[in-house]
């Protein structure tokens, strides 16, 4: 009998693993436009995204892209030397020269100003682009805009755009994950939700503590009677289908009562951080004595736990420091230094601890504020929102490591060389994932959605 079916053996775990939610379901969803999971379109370079989202738009100036010219003309009408565009507050000051100090690192020789001390000794992985611009002034808007490539609230966020076109590789945990560190952009959960796309495409919000989700630990005496529970509201969700047909919110209620189930036991798993080394905890700084840097570091060891666990898509929002995010329109030198030292020894760490676990090469990270920050002081020693040129990077999952691209201005005021705008972000990330921005839709309104709307190239420049 084993002799005869030998040869059958391989199509059935084949079978099996084709109808897993880990690997696609390519027997039950389709391929083509408007589908989910249509992805990949091309050579996957990135597996798993984890976004550090550097709430309220940190200088360009400040952080990667050093200005001599601001130390020269320090204290100077900037009226008198460029053409000042309408600002947020209108409260325009004189030149502001940075208050850190620029130096080269690494092979690349990438200048990072010392506000980075830890993420400079890994700048030949990043590759910086300079040359970013965003079509929104104002933090709601620019959020929106970041995150779902549009400026209107209520679109998909790129997370979900991203588990819609490919897919979950998890079956215990949501593939669209957002750690909250303590601060929720302006914009709110709207940020990372799925708009049109089906619900369960939406972010899940976890605590980088505790059990991480609420009530994520059953009240029932036992399973079986728990499993008895949602087996019984399973089958009350299909007299209802049966009755009214399909509808969306219910059948994303019954895939989310269903992940909540599956996630008993794997979200207390990876939210234990008591099971690494002394030595990667040390590292990512959960031993420091700023509160922030503890929060933050652990928000960096449970997305690296995420992406072995295979979770798509993690965005790190920004710990609270006690000021006004990264949007110091007053007291830069002294906001923007709290939140340096609240990101800069974890990320520095994320990015060692995925390399020396051959990790990498398949995780894109990607480093983004919402906007930048002008040249010119607002009032005495802040700075106002700049949406005309700042800095972004990426590193590993496919990115060229050691690269600039792009320039501003030599205020560092305007994008002058290689402009990129958000959507050409976007569609570099899906790129890198194997999926093609444009081909990746959704019908919604007589008209095929996308997230990089009718715009979007990707930067080959910064892929390898």
């Amino acid at each position: 009998m084993l002799r005869q079916c030998a040869s059958g053996f391989g199509a059935v775990a084949l079978a099996g693993l084709a109808n897993s939610p880990a690997f696609g379901n390519i027997f039950e969803n389709g391929t083509e436009l408007g589908q989910p999971d249509h992805g990949p379109h091309h050579e996957v370079r990135a597996k798993n995204v984890i976004f550090l989202y550097m709430d309220g738009g940190p200088s360009q100036i400040d952080t990667f892209d050093p200005k001599p010219m601001l130390d020269r003309y320090d204290g100077k009408d900037p009226s008198q030397l460029f053409e000042v565009e309408p600002t947020q507050f209108n409260n325009n000051g004189n030149v502001l020269a940075s208050p850190w100090k620029f130096q080269q690192h690494g092979e690349s020789g990438i200048p990072v100003s010392s506000l980075f001390p830890n993420v400079a000794e890994c700048v030949d992985e990043l590759a910086v682009i300079r040359s970013m611009v965003s079509e929104f002034p104002e933090h709601t808007f620019a959020n929106y805009f970041l995150h779902t490539g549009s400026g209107l609230q209520g679109r998909p966020s790129m997370g979900a755009w991203v588990n819609y076109g490919l897919g979950s590789e998890c079956q215990n945990l949501p593939g669209f994950v957002v750690l909250n560190g303590g601060l929720i952009p302006p914009g709110g959960l709207d940020c990372f939700g799925s708009g049109f796309l089906p619900a369960s495409y939406q972010g899940s919000v976890f605590k980088p503590s505790g059990s991480g989700v609420a009530n994520i630990e059953r009240t029932e005496s036992s399973s079986d009677q728990q499993r008895s529970k949602l087996d019984l509201i399973d089958r009350l969700d299909q007299l209802v289908i049966e009755e009214y047909g399909h509808h969306d919110s219910l059948e994303s209620a019954i895939k989310n009562y269903e992940l909540a189930y599956a996630m008993q036991m794997a979200v207390p798993e990876v939210m234990s951080l008591s099971d690494e080394p002394e030595h990667i905890q040390k590292m990512y700084g959960m031993e420091s004595e700023y509160e922030p840097t503890r929060i933050y570091a652990a928000q960096c060891l449970i997305a690296r736990r995420m992406v072995e666990k295979g979770v798509r898509f993690i965005e790190l929002t920004c710990p609270n420091v006690g000021g006004d995010r990264w949007d110091q329109h007053g007291q830069l030198k002294k906001g923007h230094e709290n939140n340096a030292r609240a990101v800069d020894q974890p990320i520095a760490a994320l990015l060692k601890d995925l390399r020396q676990r051959g990790m990498l090469d398949e995780t894109l990270v990607v480093w983004s504020g919402e906007f930048g920050r002008t040249p010119f002081a607002q009032g005495k020693d802040g700075r106002d929102h700049n949406p005309f040129g700042f800095s972004v990077w990426m590193a590993g999952g496919g990115v060229r490591p050691g690269t600039i691209y792009g320039a501003t201005d030599e205020w560092g005021y305007k994008a002058i060389e290689n402009r990129a705008e958000i959507h050409d972000l976007h569609a570099t990330m899906l790129h890198l994932m194997g999926v093609d921005h444009a081909r990746s839709t959704f019908r919604f309104g007589g008209r095929d959605m996308r997230l990089t709307d009718v715009k979007g190239h990707v930067i080959h420049d910064v892929i390898l």
